[in-house]
């Protein structure tokens, strides 16, 4: 398979650099997945409705420029469905089975994903309704997309 992670911010922390990083390099065994950084928005406390929504379109508009229209689309919104582990594997599973074997996945910046991109996604999950910060979400999906993987493990999955 062919997995892009799509993330609106730049990585700082170390700890979760060595995290994600350590993922990755387990996940080379299974599939090929890239990590896409774009730009965040400055956002500053007590933004009005529309100048939140005027950040949410201009990081939408810089996701959107790095989407490919043949890979599938699933965006990480704390209000979308519900998955669990073996639930993701299945997913990626039937992707590939039926010749979708290119995914990208997306996680937004601290202000979330502007709902167009929510709109016309694939597939929006969430892996819980407690809120994390994007930055330590990547590392949750990283880990998450390794599991999937771990699971299908018995399905000739690999590059």
């Amino acid at each position: 398979m062919n997995i892009e992670v799509i993330v609106v911010g730049k990585l700082k922390e170390k700890y979760l650099k060595m995290g994600i990083a350590e993922y990755l390099k387990r996940l080379d065994a299974y599939a090929n997945v890239k990590v896409i950084e774009l730009a965040d928005e400055p956002t500053k406390e007590n933004m009005s409705q529309a100048e939140e929504e005027a950040v949410l379109a201009k990081e939408a508009d810089r996701i959107k420029a790095k989407l490919d229209p043949s890979r599938k689309v699933i965006v990480l919104a704390i209000e979308g469905k519900l998955i669990s582990s073996e639930e993701l594997a299945s997913q990626l599973n039937d992707y590939a089975t039926y010749g979708q074997s290119k995914v990208t996945f997306i996680i937004g910046g601290s202000l979330g994903l502007h709902k167009s991109l929510k709109k016309s996604a694939d597939l929006s999950i969430s892996f819980g309704r407690i809120t994390l910060p994007h930055q330590l979400m990547r590392l949750v999906l990283v880990e998450q997309i390794y599991r999937a993987f771990r699971i299908m493990k018995g399905h000739a999955y690999h590059k």
